[in-house]
């Protein structure tokens, strides 16, 4: 059985405690080393951190394995915990009205996840540990989407998988980089149930999102 640190060396990166400090993502050639019923039976079984504890379930993800597009968000909150499915209640129907105004559709050309895959109680950040623990499936889930586009929704995905503590107003409108993989940030759905007039913002990022995918569909 392979360590956290076996995985994150074999990932590229380095040891977990130093995370947050990585000068640089993996590198794009990065292979899976589970694969999907493994990497399910993983998350399933998983006690690398204390949020096994109180969750109900692992929470992997949803929608299209072999996806151009993969939508990350933070955690699990209550009912995805429940259901075992991410972005689901309120904030799911607002993602997927996202997605449809884009042209897209849960499940297809699509792949929905989140960085942790456990709950954290009370829907609390996530802590750096909980952070390291998870990585490596979250690495490995990509490894296997192969995803053609990113897109982070909120603070912590954005911030998790670009290495930054840059606020999300500043991270948006641009395109980033993750693994090779184009990376767009928007608002978390359940911060614009919030905050209404950020809609029209999390719109333009979804249409730079739709062009920037269009041009890498075009070239290739």
């Amino acid at each position: 059985m392979l360590s956290r640190d076996d995985v994150f060396g074999e990932l590229g990166i380095g040891p977990v405690w130093r995370l947050r400090a990585a000068p640089a993502a993996p590198t794009p050639d990065a292979r899976p080393l589970l694969d999907w019923d493994q990497l399910a039976d993983a998350v399933a079984h998983c006690t690398k951190c204390k949020l096994y504890a109180t969750r109900t379930q692992g929470v992997l993800g949803v929608g299209d394995r072999d996806a151009d597009w993969l939508i990350l968000g933070e955690a699990p909150g209550a009912d995805e915990d429940r259901q075992g499915e991410p972005f689901v209640g309120q904030a799911g129907k607002l993602l997927d009205a996202m997605l449809a105004s884009i042209g897209l559709r849960r499940g297809q050309n699509v792949y929905i996840a989140n960085v942790l895959k456990s709950r954290p109680p009370g829907n609390r950040n996530p802590e750096p540990d909980e952070i390291a623990a998870c990585m490596p499936y979250l690495l490995n889930q990509i490894a296997l989407i192969r995803p053609k586009i990113i897109v982070a929704l909120g603070r912590f995905a954005a911030q998790t998988l670009l290495q930054t503590d840059e606020a999300i107003g500043r991270l948006r409108g641009r395109v980033h980089c993750f693994q090779g993989i184009p990376l767009v940030v928007t608002y978390h759905p359940a911060y614009l149930l919030r905050n209404l007039p950020d809609k029209a913002r999390a719109w333009e990022d979804l249409c730079l999102a739709r062009r920037t995918y269009a041009s890498l569909t075009t070239e290739s």
